[in-house]
């Protein structure tokens, strides 16, 4: 009797039924975007100095301009730590003082013309001023200096909601069904993130990310799989890189929106209201079928196979196979040798591409002179990534396109380390190499991850092994905030050295290109999981 791919080429593989599907997921695959990128915005941290009490009157007084402002009352920067004691230190000394002098105030505190380096210095007891006309959390509850680690704490937590989300979303997907997955993860990653704009303090918010981050990668995911499961195999895998080309119009419009409202509350609202739309879901998408036959609810999915059919104006052929039912065990990810060996390379491929790919994009905006523009030019070039996959993945194949583009991103890095700071616009460009490389990297072991395994254990396989993405997002913060205090191209050393690493173990997965999604482990892997001593297992 006929497979599910079977009857897809009597139907349509991806004809009327699956385009209209495929639209409106795509919808979802861009409101991901300013969870998983929205802290370059959100966190923006802008130039800052101490808030000194009577500055601003005795400025208005000897009409001084800003730049002469902050350079007769802000720490000097030509000293030792210039940036830490120009933003986190103000002169110790009241300057409500009488009688002032406007060519050089400090000289009647000293006595000493010149040199300031012996006048005393302490913390920003009342405050900071920034240089900026908008808002971000970092402005609104002082995230500088000594708490600017929170920042990187406030990514990191949306990144551990992922993780643990990736477990039990992945199995409520694959137990109870894409759609419901679907919808519930929709509406709680919804609701979270509008309480993370009326959050009243950093930890409220901080919690409610957390709470959004356990949901929304499992819906994203599941919108992933349920897509690649309708359409039939000579399509499937350009829908499922052009569902992440609708994660990169995401990154423009949030570019766009993001310098439209510089203001944090309402750029999150203004991102997350549109998704509660999203719970139209529930009227206008079908189950997967490849889902109920692996649960052994051949009648429903007849119903909705019939429904494709009619839908594209084409006959339905005879019965599908019938399936065993099969559910979904984690054992089962490790269960022979091979499976072992796959699922540890996938975890790792995960983990380097997520932190080399939100580590780039943090670093060039931290480093970068404009960061709506460089952000912009930085998500272009996932577009020609998109291209370049679709073009070789049929002709070569998916493993060496996938290595090639992991190498390609390591040594980018590399390179950039290497480019002096005052060659910006070489730094940019090898920079968005850089991007291509790990963008291609990150789409290809999105849907070769759905190839290595079957049916009933699919959603599970790409949750746990995407789980590491989230490992990846919680260190990168730390990596590019904390490692450029060292060095600020230290944590470009770091990418490429687990990018080099992770485009070699690419090599030692199995090529997947021509074969048609698996069922079963055996339709992987054959009569190896069922004797353990045969070539095949090692």
């Amino acid at each position: 009797m006929p497979t599910l791919d079977d009857i897809l080429e009597h139907i349509g593989e991806f004809d009327l039924f699956q385009k209209q599907v495929f639209f409106v997921l795509c919808f979802m695959s861009a409101a991901f975007t300013p969870i998983y990128v929205g802290v370059i915005f959100l966190g923006f941290t802008p130039e800052h100095h101490c808030l000194s009490p009577g500055v601003a009157e005795l400025s208005s007084r000897c009409g001084w301009s800003l730049e002469e402002e902050l350079n007769y009352t802000v720490p000097e920067q030509g000293r030792r730590g210039e940036s830490f004691s120009s933003r986190c230190r103000r002169y110790n000394m009241d300057w409500n003082t009488t009688g002032l002098s406007c060519i050089n105030p400090l000289e009647n505190f000293t006595g000493y013309y010149g040199n300031r380096s012996s006048i005393p210095l302490t913390h920003c007891q009342d405050g900071w001023v920034y240089d900026s006309s908008g808002s971000s959390i970092v402005t609104e509850f002082n995230l500088v200096c000594e708490d600017s680690w929170k920042v990187d704490l406030f990514q990191s937590c949306v990144n551990a909601g992922f993780f643990f989300g990736s477990i039990y979303v992945g199995y409520i997907a694959d137990r109870f069904g894409r759609k419901l997955c679907l919808v519930v993860t929709i509406l709680l990653s919804a609701t979270s993130g509008v309480l993370v704009a009326f959050a009243p303090s950093y930890l409220w918010i901080v919690i409610f990310r957390f709470l959004q981050g356990l949901v929304s990668k499992g819906s994203w995911t599941a919108g992933y799989i349920l897509i690649t499961e309708i359409v039939g195999p000579s399509h499937r895998k350009t829908v499922g890189i052009l569902y992440q080309v609708a994660f990169t119009v995401g990154l423009l419009l949030l570019d766009g929106v993001a310098y439209a409202i510089p203001h944090w509350r309402w750029l999150q609202l203004t991102v997350t209201l549109p998704c509660f739309l999203l719970l139209l879901y529930y009227w206008c998408l079908p189950e997967s079928p490849r889902w109920l036959i692996s649960q052994k609810q051949n009648d429903k999915a007849m119903k909705i196979v019939d429904y494709i059919a009619k839908k594209n104006g084409k006959k339905l052929p005879s019965l599908i196979n019938n399936a065993l039912v099969l559910l979904p065990s984690f054992t089962d990810l490790v269960r022979t040798p091979q499976m072992r060996k796959h699922t540890f390379i996938l975890m790792y491929n995960w983990l380097a591409s997520s932190l080399q790919y939100q580590g780039l994009i943090m670093h060039m905006a931290m480093a970068g002179e404009d960061m709506y523009l460089d952000f912009f030019y930085s998500a272009l070039v996932e577009f020609p990534a998109a291209f370049i996959i679709l073009l070789t993945i049929n002709r070569i194949g998916r493993r060496y396109p996938w290595a090639v583009a992991t190498l390609v991103a390591g040594v980018a890095c590399l390179i950039m380390a290497l480019i002096p700071e005052d060659i910006h616009w070489l730094k940019v460009t090898v920079g968005c190499i850089g991007r291509m490389g790990i963008t291609m990297s990150i789409e290809m072991v999105c849907f070769v991850n759905t190839e290595l395994y079957p049916t009933f254990l699919r959603n599970l396989g790409v949750m746990v092994c995407s789980s590491f993405c989230d490992v990846g997002g919680i260190l990168a913060p730390f990596i590019v905030y904390r490692l450029a205090e060292i060095w600020h191209e230290l944590p470009l050393i770091v990418f490429a050295v687990v990018g080099l690493i992770a485009g070699g173990l690419v090599v030692l997965l199995p090529e997947t290109k021509g074969k048609t999604l698996p069922e079963t482990i055996e339709d992987i892997y054959g009569h190896c999981v069922l004797q353990k001593k045969t070539p095949c297992c090692f």
